[in-house]
């Protein structure tokens, strides 16, 4: 059954008011089970396994991707089967969306253990605690579900912002749920079959693992232009392309991502790519200030030296657009919190949502309480004077903000870019304290990609009629059983040797090392900037908001956002070229396959969403796994 939703001239021209009314009543499912004990243990137990998706995904990007997809067609099929032998009825449509939204809090909760907390333990050469690193990712998951709250209004009932991955899980749900149920199986034997194929084309990528296998000959290389640097060396300005990123490799777990993305956001990537990689990133070691390691007589430069550089400029263009976006329609702040100041029943009624919403009480009392929890845990734990890290909380509204942009249009939260704004501020403000400047930027970042992720997790239950307070309980419970399952698989695949094994050549911790690189420059003083990185802070804001303007004058109707070009700053070349691959892929699939009764219609553009979650999982559990082979049983 077709979802019900406003076409873009009722989202563009209605009021705030209209889109509620006519959500309540075409959208909202009532009393259907949601948050049941079924939902919500299935929901912890595949959310805790998935989370091992993003423990690879983040070592080999610095960033999380969503698991709300597979979670999704994984229970759908395992009910359906369980309901056939008779041992159980089949999940509800809103029972399956309660179990997502449970999933996927608990797949992004690996991200500071690939952040903050590694380049906190790099620097200071000393690992962490478990039961340290376990309740302080929980503590800061839970201040961002109640950051999301205020958010929530203008960017899904308001603008209906696509957040793809969110998006998705809502289409493949109302397909399996209320479609075919036929149709709904062959979703579920195309996850299996595209993990499947994903997981084994991860095992042939592993060179050692294949040899063991005696079958070295059919190993898949990483990059694609080995073959051409056997007879030159490609160079831009003397810089060679593979120490700039720039070149193709088989990174088809990206070309996923892509795929879930659309066409738009990819394009945006590939030319802040091209902009960041290919222009100015040459430019800047010609003129020395990108700056290299001298290994066996050689400089080499790489992703991590030009990111130091080049995320100055994204930084500021991602903060420019998403505060011109947001503050473009000021009136959604307002009206959120407007149910306070509300005195009498008949008020209250002209909120047609007030029963469903989360009240914004809850926002209200509970930042202040949980803030002061983990001001105290970050100095108990980290040294963190209690003032300082006070005067973070400040910085969560504004970096969410920025992250739920981000997420909205391209469900990438880049937290780690986030964390350079506050890294910035305690460079100045603590100068020297490397400690103090990363996990006060810790707490920043991760709050705002907590608050970023329940509103991908709203969005599905907005399309299918749910209740966001169901879900806001689910992402907590999905918190705990994230930390319980992905922290202790931390400690044992990344930590095993100590933390001066935390980065390698294969999985490099690309937001570690950028978060302890930016520290330890400006812990030196503001002024060790170069001079260039400031001008492109400068150049990369106006540029920000001349797009976000362009947008707003256009009704959206501008290809190239902000925050999608910004965001190349932070991603290696060689993955925003994969993720624009898999976009253009399914872009030219849609204009190949038009008729929807045409076999690659049905099979490729009606499982799209489908398709490319089963390789997400596939290979990036499997890569998890091929870690562990490789270290403990290679080895």
């Amino acid at each position: 059954m077709a979802l019900k939703q406003l076409d873009a001239e009722q989202v563009r021209t209605w009021t705030l008011e209209q889109k509620d009314r006519w959500w309540f009543a075409n959208v909202w499912k009532g009393d259907m089970p949601q948050l049941t004990i079924r939902s919500a243990i299935t929901g912890m137990v595949l959310g805790g396994i998935l989370s091992l998706t993003n423990l690879y995904v983040g070592a080999k990007t610095g960033w999380t991707l969503g698991v709300g997809i597979t979670s999704v067609i994984l229970a759908f099929a395992a009910f359906k089967v369980l309901s056939q032998v008779g041992l159980g009825s089949e999940f509800t449509l809103l029972e399956n969306n309660a179990m997502q939204s449970i999933a996927t809090a608990a797949g992004y909760m690996t991200s500071p253990m690939v952040s903050s907390l590694a380049a906190y333990m790099m620097v200071n050469n000393a690992i962490i605690p478990r039961t340290t690193t376990l309740v302080w990712i929980i503590a800061i998951a839970i201040l961002g579900v109640l950051f999301a709250f205020p958010l929530k209004r203008r960017f899904i009932n308001d603008e209906q912002h696509p957040f793809p991955e969110g998006r998705a899980a809502g289409i493949v749900m109302d397909a399996l749920h209320t479609g075919d149920a036929l149709a709904g199986m062959f979703k579920a034997r195309l996850l299996i079959i595209t993990g499947c194929a994903a997981a084994l084309l991860k095992v042939m990528q592993s060179h050692a693992v294949m040899s063991w296998l005696k079958a070295g000959v059919l190993t898949v290389p990483e990059f694609l232009d080995g073959w051409l640097y056997k007879i030159t060396t490609l160079r831009i300005l003397g810089a060679d392309l593979r120490q700039l990123t720039v070149r193709p490799d088989t990174d088809f777990v990206m070309m996923a991502a892509g795929g879930l993305m659309g066409i738009r956001t990819g394009v945006a990537l590939l030319v802040g790519a091209v902009i960041n990689y290919v222009i100015l990133a040459p430019m800047m070691i010609a003129v020395g200030d990108i700056h290299g390691r001298e290994v066996d007589g050689v400089v080499q430069y790489g992703f991590r030296a030009i990111t130091v550089w080049g995320l100055w400029g994204g930084v500021a263009m991602m903060t420019t657009a998403s505060l011109f976006a947001f503050f473009s329609k000021p009136q959604v702040l307002l009206s959120a919190f407007s149910s306070l100041r509300r005195k009498n029943s008949a008020a209250r009624q002209t909120d047609v949502l007030g029963h469903i919403e989360l009240p914004m009480s809850v926002f209200v009392i509970g930042i202040p309480l949980v803030g002061a929890v983990v001001v105290l845990l970050a100095h108990y734990y980290f040294g963190v004077s209690v003032w300082l890290g006070a005067l973070a909380i400040p910085f969560i509204f504004i970096l969410a903000l920025i992250g739920v942009n981000s997420t909205a249009l391209t469900s990438i939260t880049p937290s780690g870019a986030l964390g350079r704004i506050t890294q910035l501020t305690y460079g100045a403000l603590a100068p020297g304290n490397i400690g103090t400047n990363l996990m006060t930027a810790g707490v920043a970042s991760e709050v705002a990609l907590n608050a970023s992720n329940l509103l991908m997790d709203i969005k599905p239950g907005y399309m299918l009629g749910a209740k966001p307070r169901q879900q806001a309980v689910g992402h907590v419970l999905g918190i705990f059983a994230g930390a319980v399952v992905a922290v202790p698989m931390f400690y044992l695949v990344f930590l095993r040797d100590g933390p001066a094994q935390l980065v390698s050549d294969r999985y490099p911790m690309p937001a570690a090392i950028t978060w302890k690189a930016v520290a330890e420059i400006l812990t030196q003083g503001l002024s060790s900037l170069p001079e260039s990185a400031r001008w492109a802070a400068l150049v990369g804001g106006i540029l920000g908001l001349a797009m976000e303007g362009a947008r707003l004058a256009t009704k959206g109707r501008f290809w190239l956002s902000g925050v999608g070009v910004g965001l190349a700053t932070v991603i290696p070349f060689n993955t925003c070229l994969a993720m624009f691959l898999g976009s253009a892929f399914f872009w030219l699939a849609g204009r190949c396959f038009k008729r929807e009764d045409s076999t690659g219609h049905r099979v490729i553009m009606q499982n799209q969403e489908t398709i490319c979650a089963g390789v997400i999982a596939g290979g990036a559990i499997m890569g998890i796994l091929v870690i562990i082979v490789e270290n403990f049983v290679l080895r």
